[in-house]
């Protein structure tokens, strides 16, 4: 049957459309029990046919193409078309067809759909179906023949595609159908009938198929050639999604839904994709069943709906640790597969990587797990050890025992009857040994080891034969290599003889046309041996025999082999023929002397540029004998040698003939390069020699440069050397330079264009500027832009000044212009402008001038109040201010005069003056005073504001008083305030006293409240008047006060002496006082005891006896004088300060009681002299606390 598929190029997804009824095949085929038939798939050019293997992949089949297929039990497998396509059967010669056509409104289906059970087809041979549940269909590429390997005998070529019965079997062909079968036909029959009469009621049948890349998302189930697996079908259509040749007719819906896929697929750009770690399960020894799932989002982290399809997952296994060699089990799309060949009882690790067209590659987490234990692996074929006419000694090795220790082996043997295998040993031994055995008998062994968990198939099947027989003739030997004097030959032992069996082989040799016949050549053990010593391009026969303990056998057929001819003799020396040019050279030779035993077939010349070495390149092979060398390179040096070849191999080479070709110009040079870094002004070029020197060393090279490559070259260098500098450049420009090289034989060809451009250098000299006066203290300043110089100018420096050698920059910026304010009107000005780029500064341009109209005067910049002393009239500052000030600049036209604004912005006019008085001011006032000049173009700006305040009036005189009288100083007190100097008191004042001439004389000038008068005479009265003033000025003085001061004490005395008159008497004096002024003298004398203090004399005596004291007793005395003098209330007396004591013991009395008593008088007075010390301490130290309280009050609040 030939089934003809029409589909498109990219297939589309599937949908299960009615199956054609099962139709017999004949003739069909035998494969054990089950009945096979071929069925032929043609694929037309430009289509594609898509099956499942049966491992699960989806194979896409590009047309032409003839697939033929295998059906097991005889019935025609079910063919699934794409929407809008139905299925026609067609019957032409005895042949059926499956026709794939448009549905139509004038297709009926003539056939009734099959039932949904579809029969399994499958490779006839049984090694390719692992698991039968699955439908196989199996692919044969090629032209439509049945390859072998699917069928068992050869087929028929003219009845395997025909529909008849076969007649050698005697079988039918129909295949009975259970009821379950039976029951799904009719159902399927059912829905078929319903989905038809939808199509017509709806006008599909004329309407033409759906766009082939749009994917129904509510179908079910895809299936593609009879196999419904959503995730296999998902996966070819991701496969063969890309790529589409014939394209269908489609209407505006189908053209929108192809543009709405390929938006579907741009976003696969922008997804993530992650495999989750696999699961294995099903663990056995040699295989795991592995399972995983594929997770997709996308960028913004939402997930995304993504079959697995889409990706093409790799699935590697590393038996060596994680860190091991991974080695690529599976590529496919499913994502549960079985890990076969895996090792027993060993750890594995898994990973597998996901990868897409659009979609980076991801590798999920590593898994490890470890297979089972299982049987040992096979053993070896057990090998014979020793062997005699009745016995076999045999030994052998372990095998893998796969996890669990081998325990036993089981020997089996067919007893030398080629028979059924028995038992002959079972054990833990390792050899063994079989007796009672036939001589020259042959017996096949085999092996089986066992352990805890099974028993190992059988190892290969070995013969060994027991000795005790004649060897058979064995076969001739065989040709193993060939020489000129040698031969190597080989052979195997005689049938039923192994290499370990021990014989002894004869080989015969005879040479050809020597008359002697055969002759042993050798006698040994070997398999093989080389005969030397033979004649070159010789015939001989040979014939082998074998020879054991038993006899000699049979001699072998005879063979003959020849010997190889001998290599030829050299060549002679070539030589030239004809003229030697520069670029190629015609040689010839002759043939070898001697050649080998053979005719030379062919000649090789080879030549080498060095003259010392041995790289040759053969540059001729061939019969003849002469040959033209080309290409040669010019004045270079060439050596030539011939050598030939025959059948015995090639000869030694020629002598060597040496050629030197012709000299030409030098090749063209590169392009010349900058040396280090380009300046301004000069370049230093640099070049490479050229390529090709022409034969001839290169004797001087000519540099030429241009502004640009049309103009003008002109030569700037001439020499040897390859490098040369350039100057009188202009900065910044680009210049073109060519070199050309020379040699004996001339001048080469110009190099190519080098553009260099110079480094780029200060900008040229700007022009004079162009100034424009918009205003007299404006001025607007443009001028142009120069060359640059090779660098953008950045900024432009405008200078500028009133003379030209005190000019400085005022602006510095990119603009060509600028406007100079705050000029002085009816001045000269100097200007002139540099530019600047990233090379340096460039030169100043000439100067330009302009020179300001004249305007308004100008603001007067200096305005001062005058002190005082510094005016020429005095004036009340208390109602006057006195100003001055110096004339502005006139600008042009002179200051004629000046508006001061004081106050309340009262003005007053005046004329060209520096200085004015303010007349008429309030005291105490603080005025704001500003001035402006005044010429013939009017009011300039007013000057700068000072401040000035008028004085108040002079205070008036304070009260006078005196506070403290001495016989010596007066001390005076006015107003209200401290005695200290304050600084912040503004008012001062001025004490006078009367002298002795009736003038007052200042004795005190200052901020102070108090002053005292020293140095004055006693009971004197002395005359005072004060004044106040401040910096309003001096104040009246006040009315006179007088003040008298006091009389003065008596000076103090000196200790006074004591002298003892009598034995109770003692005598005290001191001396005398001169009289004061008329005043008499008066003394008072004391006597102290302890705290008691007694006078004892008062009078005007100097003198004083002391009687009635005590003896050994201590007594003081002290003395003061005093003055008596009448005043208006009686008299008065004045007493000055007291003398020291004067210590007086009297001496000691010899009568007790007396001593007694005066030592208890003189006991009493020394108390009370230590209790007068201490009172004198404690006044002491309380004084002094009070001075230093005092001085802190002082220093704290008056002079802080």
């Amino acid at each position: 049957m030939v089934i003809l598929a029409m589909m498109a190029e990219q297939p589309p997804p599937l949908e299960a459309t009615p199956i054609m009824n099962e139709v017999p095949l004949l003739p069909h085929m035998v494969n054990g029990d089950s009945i096979q038939q071929v069925i032929l798939v043609q694929v037309n050019p430009g289509e594609t046919f898509t099956i499942r293997t049966e491992d699960g992949h989806i194979q896409c089949i590009q047309g032409p193409a003839h697939v033929p297929m295998v059906s097991p039990n005889g019935s025609v497998p079910p063919i699934f078309v794409p929407p809008g396509y139905v299925s026609q059967m067609v019957e032409e010669n005895g042949v059926r067809k499956v026709v794939v056509l448009p549905h139509s409104s004038e297709f009926h289906p003539s056939m009734h759909p099959p039932p949904p059970h579809v029969p399994h087809y499958m490779h006839p041979h049984p090694a390719l179906l692992p698991h039968p549940p699955h439908p196989v269909y199996s692919p044969v590429p090629g032209t439509g023949e049945i390859p072998p390997q699917f069928i068992h005998q050869p087929p028929p070529p003219t009845h395997v595609y025909q529909e008849q019965e076969s007649r050698s079997h005697g079988r039918t062909n129909f295949i009975q159908r259970d009821e379950r079968t039976v029951k799904m036909q009719e159902h399927l029959k059912k829905r078929l009938k319903e989905k038809q009469a939808s199509g017509h009621t709806n006008n599909k049948l004329n309407s033409p198929p759906s766009s082939p890349h749009k994917v129904p998302n509510s179908s079910n189930t895809n299936v593609q050639n009879g196999y419904g697996n959503g995730k296999g079908q998902q996966a070819a259509c991701g496969l063969i999604k890309q790529k589409q040749i014939v394209k269908t007719r489609a209407s505006p819906p189908a053209d929108s839904e192809m543009g709405e896929s390929d938006t579907e697929s741009k976003k696969l750009y922008n997804l993530h994709v992650s495999v989750g770690k696999p699961v294995v399960s099903d663990i056995q020894a040699r295989s795991a069943v592995l399972s995983w799932n594929l997770s997709v989002s996308s960028q913004n982290g939402e997930s995304q709906s993504l079959t697995p399809a889409t990706f093409i997952f790799e699935v590697a296994v590393s038996n060596s640790g994680k860190n091991g060699k991974f080695k690529s089990v599976y590529i496919g799309e499913e994502t549960t597969i079985t890990l076969p060949e895996l090792r027993p009882a060993t750890d594995c690790h898994v990973r597998i990587s996901a990868t897409s067209s659009s979609i980076k590659e991801s590798v999920s987490e590593l898994v490890s797990f470890t297979t089972e234990s299982c049987e040992p692996d096979p053993p070896a074929a057990p090998k014979l050890i020793n062997r005699t006419k009745n016995s076999l000694s045999v030994q052998w090795k372990s095998s893998n025992d796969n996890g669990s220790k081998i325990t036993n082996f089981l020997l089996e043997w067919d007893e030398g009857k080629s028979g059924a295998f028995k038992e002959c040993y079972y054990g833990n031994l390792k050899q063994y040994k079989l007796t009672k055995l036939s001589p020259s008998t042959k017996y096949l062994l085999r092996l089986a080891a066992k352990n805890d968990i099974g028993m190992s198939g059988f190892s290969d099947t070995v013969a060994y034969y027991t000795s005790g027989i004649v060897p058979l003739p064995p076969l001739p030997p065989q040709f193993i290599e060939a020489g000129v004097t040698w031969l190597s030959l080989k052979w195997s032992p005689p049938n039923g003889m192994s290499s370990d069996d021990s014989l002894i082989y004869t080989l015969d040799m005879e040479e050809e046309d020597s008359g002697y016949g055969f002759q042993p050549k050798y006698n040994g053990e070997e398999l093989s041996c080389t005969l030397k010593n033979l004649r070159r391009s010789t015939s001989y026969k040979f014939r082998l025999s074998a020879c054991n303990n038993e006899g000699k056998s049979i001699p072998s057929e005879v063979v003959e082999y020849s010997t190889i001819p001998d290599k030829p003799g050299p060549p002679s020396k070539p030589s030239v023929k004809g003229k030697i040019h520069s670029h190629n050279v015609k040689v010839t030779w002759d043939p070898p002397k001697d050649n080998g035993g053979s005719d030379i077939s062919k000649y090789f010349l080879e030549i080498s540029e060095t003259l010392i070495g041995t790289n040759w390149e053969v540059v001729y092979s061939g019969c003849m004998r002469e040959h033209v060398c080309d290409h040669l390179k010019p004045g270079t040096s060439y050596r030539l040698r011939v050598s030939c070849v025959s059948k015995g191999g090639e000869s030694p080479a020629s002598d060597v003939l040496t050629v030197q070709t012709s000299a030409v110009p030098p090749g063209p040079c590169h392009a010349p390069c900058l040396v280090s870094k380009a300046k301004p002004r000069e370049i230093t070029l640099q070049w490479d020699p050229p390529s090709t020197d022409g034969g001839s060393e290169v004797t001087e090279y000519v540099v030429e440069m241009a502004n640009s490559e049309q103009d003008e070259h002109r030569q700037v260098y001439q020499g040897l050397m390859r490098e040369c500098t350039v100057n009188n450049l202009l900065p910044g420009r680009m210049y073109c330079f060519w070199i050309r090289a020379g040699n004996k034989a001339g001048f080469g060809p110009l190099s190519e264009k080098g553009e260099i451009s110079t480094a780029a250098g200060p900008p040229d000299q700007c022009s004079t500027p162009l100034l424009t006066c918009k205003a007299a203290t404006c001025v607007a300043v443009t001028w142009e832009s120069p060359a640059c110089n090779g660098a953008e100018i950045c900024e432009y420096r405008l200078d500028w000044g009133q003379m030209e050698g005190s000019m400085r920059i005022i602006y510095t910026g990119p603009c060509l212009s600028y406007e100079v304010k705050g000029l002085t009107p009816a001045t000269t000005y100097y200007c002139r402008v540099q530019a600047v780029n990233i090379a340096g500064v460039g030169l100043f341009g000439d100067i330009g001038v302009v020179t300001t109209p004249a305007s308004v005067p100008a603001a007067v910049s200096v305005l001062h109040l005058l002190e005082e002393d510094q005016m020429e009239i005095p004036c009340p500052l208390s109602a006057c201010l006195a100003i001055q000030w110096e004339e502005p600049c006139c600008h042009g036209s002179d200051v004629i005069g000046y508006n001061i604004e004081y106050g309340e912005k009262q003005l007053v006019t005046v004329g060209r003056v520096t200085s004015h008085i303010l007349e008429n001011l309030h005291p105490d006032t603080l005025y704001r005073i500003r001035i402006q000049a005044i010429n013939n173009f009017g009011v300039g700006p007013f000057s700068h504001s000072i401040k000035a305040k008028t004085k108040p009036l002079p205070p008036d005189p304070p009260h006078l008083e005196c506070v403290v009288f001495s016989y010596q100083s007066l001390k005076l007190k006015w107003g209200e305030g401290p005695g200290r100097a304050l600084i912040t008191n503004p008012t001062q004042f001025n004490l006078q006293m009367e002298d002795k001439f009736g003038r007052f004389v200042t004795v005190y000038s200052g901020p102070c409240h108090t002053y005292k008068v020293q140095r004055l005479s006693e009971s004197t009265t002395y005359y005072f008047k004060i004044q106040a003033y401040n910096d309003a000025g001096e104040g009246e003085f006040s009315e006179v006060y007088a003040f008298t001061t006091i009389k003065s004490p008596p000076a103090s005395l000196k200790a006074p002496k004591v002298n003892q008159v009598g034995e109770n008497i003692c005598e005290i004096t001191w001396e005398p006082l001169q009289s004061m002024k008329t005043d008499s003298i008066v003394y008072i004398l004391q006597l102290a005891s302890g705290r008691e203090i007694d006078q004892v004399y008062k009078g005007s005596e100097t003198s004083f006896r002391f009687t009635n004291f005590q003896t050994n007793c201590e007594y003081r005395f002290r003395v003061c004088a005093g003055r008596q003098y009448q005043d208006s209330t009686g008299l008065q007396e004045l007493y000055g300060p007291y003398s020291p004591s004067t210590v007086f013991s009297s001496q000691k009395q010899e009568l007790v009681p007396q001593c007694t008593r005066s030592t208890a008088k003189f006991a009493k007075i020394k108390k009370m002299l230590n209790d007068e010390r201490f009172a004198a301490f404690l006044l002491l130290v309380g004084f002094a606390v009070v001075a230093i309280l005092f001085a802190f009050v002082i220093q704290y609040f008056v002079i802080k």
